[in-house]
């Protein structure tokens, strides 16, 4: 019977000799291994005095925006919630009232916006679908809870703090996305 690759080689049969059956040989190569990473940097990062840069394909929690007058931009028209897989985005819509013009930029608006991050798989994709660029993913990570309560975030934890009243807050939390969306 032929061989099915070129890859077979006769296995050594001779016996091993003085300096083989030591072990030195071996012995010497990993100690050179082991002295060789000992001298290398470090990979590990002290977290939390210095943070690791992010990918820019990095998905973390969702923010509902604002523009800079501080009005929302959500139009609760449903196309995150549609798009999303997991259906893990849930709304319900309402009509801006008389003298609301400066909180909503649209006549309607999302009365409630919840997303439950235990059904999120951040794909990315209510991002995608939202026309008016009122949701997208930022550079937070989800933080741990205890209870499964704590995982659905409703509309007044995912909005942006309002520029206009909050210019500080409202830069941190844009992030890197100021600079790559302008």
């Amino acid at each position: 019977m032929q061989a099915l690759t070129n890859r077979a080689k006769p296995v050594d049969r001779r016996p091993m000799t003085l300096l083989e059956r030591a072990y030195l040989p071996a012995i010497f190569k990993g100690m050179s291994i082991t002295f060789g990473h000992m001298f290398k940097k470090a990979p590990t990062i002290s977290y939390p005095e210095k943070t690791r840069p992010f990918s820019p394909v990095f998905r973390g929690l969702q923010i509902l925006n604002r523009d800079e007058q501080g009005r929302e931009n959500c139009t609760a028209c449903g196309l995150c919630a549609v798009a999303c897989p997991a259906e893990a985005i849930t709304m319900e819509a309402a009509e801006r009232k008389a003298g609301e013009e400066n909180l909503y930029r649209e006549e309607k608006y999302a009365a409630r916006f919840e997303i439950n991050m235990l059904r999120c798989i951040f794909c990315g994709l209510c991002e995608e679908a939202c026309p008016k660029d009122a949701i997208y993913l930022s550079e937070t990570f989800a933080p741990a809870n205890f209870q499964r309560k704590g995982f659905i975030y409703g509309k007044d934890d995912l909005l942006i703090p309002n520029p206009v009243t909050e210019p500080e807050a409202y830069a941190k939390a844009k992030g890197n996305r100021a600079a790559v969306k302008s």
